[in-house]
């Protein structure tokens, strides 16, 4: 009761993305006949977002209210697969329940949707089924979920560094990622019979990328200790081709270890990859570190005793981030520099990285044998 009267709250707050994107298409799709409206480019958002748009615009529901709802919606689906994963470290017991009471209390999924009216919540959901699926070595339905995700939004492969580890280690067979793309591709097929562009579909992502040419937009990442620097535009490619390197070497530091990928090490290199990709990448968000707000709080569950502050220092970066967006701070005007968010970032970043090596290094856990039984738990 007390998460969703906070939500409803704030469910009539306007935010300038709202003024300025998600009012503007939902007038776009009335004013061209609902369906028909998919032939034409009104969004930077994928297939599956403008479905959604245009399905409210026959709802007798105020816009404000129904993008919000929606966000709402998934933020429950997030709580649930939350509530999935730790209970399958601690089955039984009422750990599981507070970790997803908490995840749907965090302050930046509360505000992400009910404030922010931005749906990021839709592809963290599909995110997490994603990893309660490869924890439960059922890689296929997993790869579906990571195609649902990105099919919602490209943040989603903030976690594909965590599904690559398992497609090399083999917990994956290569065959099933196919599933990723075909669950892209038939999302778009609605789209396609009232004839919107394939081209415009397919590159949607690409188009989008190229909007934002600053190194970062209140992002807590690396490329806050440049901010102010001129002419350093030219980074991002840079900077792109440093997080792949970044991705590859904890790959291969994986594949050399030989350690046994448990449920707490899964967790680990997921939560380590939400954190490493936006902080890495140029061109980032404030709210582009969502995923690890909700990864951390569940990582804690399963190594409590070397992570327990982990999600607390992420939430904290994220939220004082979010403030001056939030209530249209003029530039300069944060509560706190964000190259002290950053710092502070950048801590958790080694902290996960200095425990992931910590897990590579335990000779006790080596892979067992071919038909060996798999283990379940890391036991710290």
């Amino acid at each position: 009761m007390l998460a969703f009267g906070v939500r409803l709250s704030l469910f009539h707050y306007e935010t300038s993305d709202y003024l300025l994107f998600y009012r503007p298409w939902y007038d776009f799709i009335i004013e061209h006949d609902g369906f028909s409206a998919l032939r034409y480019e009104f969004s930077d958002l994928n297939a599956p977002y403008r479905y959604f748009l245009i399905i409210l615009t026959y709802l007798p529901v105020p816009p404000l209210f129904g993008i919000k709802i929606f966000s709402v919606l998934f933020e429950i689906v997030l709580a649930f697969f939350t509530y999935r994963i730790v209970a399958l470290r601690f089955p039984g017991s009422w750990t599981p329940f507070v970790a997803g009471g908490v995840v749907f209390l965090l302050p930046t999924v509360v505000l992400n949707g009910s404030m922010w009216a931005q749906a990021d919540a839709s592809y963290a959901a599909f995110s997490l089924g994603g990893v309660y699926y490869l924890l439960t070595r059922r890689p296929w339905w997993a790869c579906v979920f990571f195609g649902l995700a990105l099919a919602f939004k490209l943040q989603a492969i903030f976690l594909f560094p965590l599904l690559l580890i398992m497609v090399l280690t083999g917990r994956v067979p290569w065959r099933a990622l196919l599933a990723i793309p075909a669950v892209y591709l038939l999302l778009d097929v609605p789209a396609l019979l009232f004839g919107a562009s394939a081209a415009k579909l397919l590159t949607v992502y690409v188009s989008a990328t190229d909007v934002w040419q600053q190194l970062t937009m209140n992002a807590p990442s690396v490329w806050q200790f440049f901010r102010g620097e001129q002419g350093l535009e030219i980074m991002r490619l840079p900077g792109v081709l440093f997080t792949g390197a970044l991705v590859l070497a904890l790959c291969l530091l994986v594949l050399l270890s030989r350690v046994e990928l448990t449920e707490a090490r899964i967790v680990l290199l997921g939560a380590l990859s939400v954190v490493l990709v936006p902080y890495a990448l140029p061109s980032m968000h404030e709210r582009y570190f969502y995923l690890a707000d909700v990864l951390t709080v569940i990582l804690a569950c399963y190594l409590p005793r070397r992570t327990w502050y982990v999600p607390i220092v992420v939430q904290t970066v994220s939220l004082l981030s979010y403030i001056p967006f939030l209530f249209w701070a003029p530039a300069g005007a944060e509560p706190v520099d964000l190259r002290i968010l950053a710092a502070a970032e950048l801590v958790v970043l080694v902290v996960l990285a200095r425990e992931t090596a910590r897990q590579l290094r335990n000779p006790a856990a080596r892979a067992p044998a071919a038909g060996g039984p798999p283990s379940r738990s890391f036991k710290p």
